[in-house]
């Protein structure tokens, strides 16, 4: 029921606000630092606009010498009464103004950027460290590529916006706002043709903002097509090799960089068209003041300065609106990607831990199963009413036909999916009310699947304890029966086992992971399969270690090799997920049964053959 609400409480997180609302929500933290990169955004637009100024006041200077002889007012107050005073004074301005342009310019470059990079930084980590909290369902109903492009490229891209487009915004709210109000204080009837085509362009921008939002959210989506493509390709690159595949894949990746090349044509060929329409707007904004304000000028009604002004502040008005559909671009593109990761930051944490605090030295390792019912989304139920007891450090060995739900058992007592119905206990407490952390602590797992990180021989071992010395390392290494092999390598433990481990075997990596397990000293050791891919001999040796290992520690042994389980205190046998039998090895075999007929294949006798006890 819960893995069926998350997608009605996501979209319920979603419906509270629009993707730039939610954005703005992550950049509360970073407010101071927003707020002085807007403040210097606008300061500098603010000296950026002053040379038209200076430069009508100037021509003004020039033609009051030239008609009446007359200096202009304030300039004289200043001290400056003839006209190479006036343009020195105007020259000084100049000065301040370019040099205070480029000082906030750099200031604004410098805080915009530092928002950018802290935001993706922040954003980035906020977003990891969600995932990690996700149970293991999500993980398999999503692909790794779409993953790290949300992770990667999509965080990339609002990084460059807010590196670029947000200042640009600003700077053009700016613009508009001084130099509209300049334009209807000094020539109202001039200025509103200025403002005339100020709907039109904001008319088209939002038109086209809606027409490019859907086609950048395809743009993302084919981009994180195309990286879980590759991701998938590159980590089976032995399978696609022994089946040469390699041309069909190829066309498989061929087929997916396409559909993205096309549907990020189509959004360009949508936003391209956006700044050719907007300049015939600005044309004809830029006609009608170049004649009506040239003739109000020729009949005496404006001055020559203000007239000069009004030429070169309309383009300072209206050009910049072209390339606001370069911006929207830029913010279409962002917030497509800014909406996924804010989704994935924003989906739904089913399996949380409880309040109870649990420290491994004070765990007994009593485990209780009770009336466990689970399924796997969209799969039919795999355990039904599911009880089992385990008594604190006993040895239980769980075999049975592959898909009985063995490793299910243990992925639930990690928590790595929520239960459909009953509970599961450890030392009489739900480990739904156990700090998650806390629980997954005392418990060591060497799965079926073992992961080994790119990184040393060491490294790997010491994941499980980050401050153990050398000398424990080498210890656990050799309870595992892998020091002999690490130490034949190249580099001994610092030789690097390469991405997943690939430089090493099978059996070696699964050794590697069972000395990790072992440097843990965890409560309890869960061994799924952990004995698999070493050959006789060494599974043997591991089996003495073994002994040793389990003494006094809860262990669940998972293993479709039944002499891995034979000396267990306990052995389950399941079969579709229900337990058929359970007893000790010798007595599950005079019982006769599925243990017996298990023991029977793997010992090689034939139909009618006796088995030996």
């Amino acid at each position: 029921m819960a893995r069926k609400n998350r997608s009605s409480a996501t979209e319920r997180l979603i419906a509270k606000g629009s993707t730039l609302q939610r954005l703005l929500l992550h950049l509360r933290p970073h407010r101071r630092l927003v707020t002085w990169a807007a403040l210097c955004s606008v300061i500098n637009k603010f000296f950026d606009l002053a040379p038209p100024v200076l430069i009508a006041l100037a021509v003004e200077v020039l033609a009051s010498s030239r008609i009446d002889q007359q200096q202009m007012d304030w300039l004289s107050q200043l001290g400056a009464h003839d006209v190479p005073s006036q343009l020195l004074v105007l020259a000084v301005a100049s000065f301040i103004v370019w040099s205070a342009e480029s000082l906030f310019e750099y200031l604004y470059g410098v805080l915009w950027r530092n928002l950018a990079q802290t935001t993706q930084h922040s954003v980035r980590l906020e977003a990891y460290s969600h995932l990690q909290n996700l149970e293991m369902d999500f993980f398999e109903h999503d692909s790794s590529g779409r993953l790290l492009t949300v992770l990667n490229e999509d965080i990339n891209q609002l990084e460059r916006f807010l590196d670029r487009g947000a200042n640009e915004i600003l700077q053009l709210i700016t613009t508009v706002v001084l130099v509209g109000g300049a334009m209807a204080v000094m020539a109202p009837g001039v200025a509103l043709f200025a403002y005339l085509p100020i709907p039109v362009i904001l008319w088209g921008s939002l038109l086209f903002q809606r027409r490019l939002a859907p086609r950048y959210r395809e743009v993302r989506e084919r981009a994180g097509n195309l990286g879980s493509r590759l991701a998938n390709n590159i980590s089976g690159m032995l399978t696609i090799k022994s089946f040469t595949a390699e041309t069909w894949e190829l066309e498989q990746l061929r087929q997916d960089s396409d559909a993205y090349r096309q549907s990020n044509r189509r959004a360009i060929r949508l936003s391209a068209a956006f700044i050719p329409l907007i300049r015939f707007a600005i044309l004809f904004a830029f006609i009608a003041i170049l004649i009506i304000g040239g003739l109000q000028t020729w009949q005496g009604e404006l001055s020559i300065g203000t007239y000069s002004f009004l030429v070169f502040i309309t383009q300072r008005l209206l050009w910049p609106l072209t390339t606001l559909g370069r911006t929207l671009d830029d913010y279409q593109r962002s917030m497509a990607s800014t909406r996924r990761v804010l989704d994935l930051i924003d989906t739904p944490i089913l399996i949380k831990g409880g309040c109870k605090r649990l420290s491994p030295n004070t765990v007994g390792g009593v485990i209780d199963y009770q009336n466990v019912s689970f399924h796997y989304r969209d799969r039919p139920l795999l355990l039904q009413d599911f009880c089992l007891h385990v008594e604190a450090g006993a040895t239980i060995g769980i075999v049975g036909a592959t898909g009985s739900g063995k490793s299910t058992l243990v992925k639930l007592l990690l928590r790595l999916y929520p239960l459909s119905n009953g509970s599961i206990s450890l030392d009489g407490e739900s480990i739904e009310a156990i700090d998650l952390a806390d629980l997954r602590r005392c418990i060591a797992l060497v799965s079926q699947d073992v992961y080994l990180f790119h990184g040393t021989v060491a490294e790997n071992i010491s994941y499980a304890d980050p401050e153990a010395s050398r000398t424990a390392v080498i210890q656990a290494a050799e309870l595992a029966e892998a020091d002999g092999f690490i130490s034949a390598l190249p580099e001994g433990y610092d030789t690097v086992v390469g991405e997943r481990g690939q430089r090493l075997s099978g059996g070696q990596r699964q050794r590697i992971a069972l000395a990790r397990a072992i440097l843990k000293d965890a409560p309890i050791l869960v061994l799924d399969e952990a004995t698999a891919a070493v050959d006789n001999e060494t599974e043997a040796a591991i089996q003495r270690s073994l002994m040793q290992i389990t003494a006094n520690r809860t262990t669940l042994v998972i293993a479709h090799r039944l002499s891995t389980v034979r000396h267990a205190d306990q052995i389950v046998v399941m079969d579709q997920g229900r337990i058929v039998q359970q007893g000790q090895h010798h007595t599950l075999l005079m019982q006769g049964g599925a243990y017996a007929d298990l023991w029977r294949v793997q010992a090689g006798l034939l139909p009618g053959e006796t088995l030996a006890l």
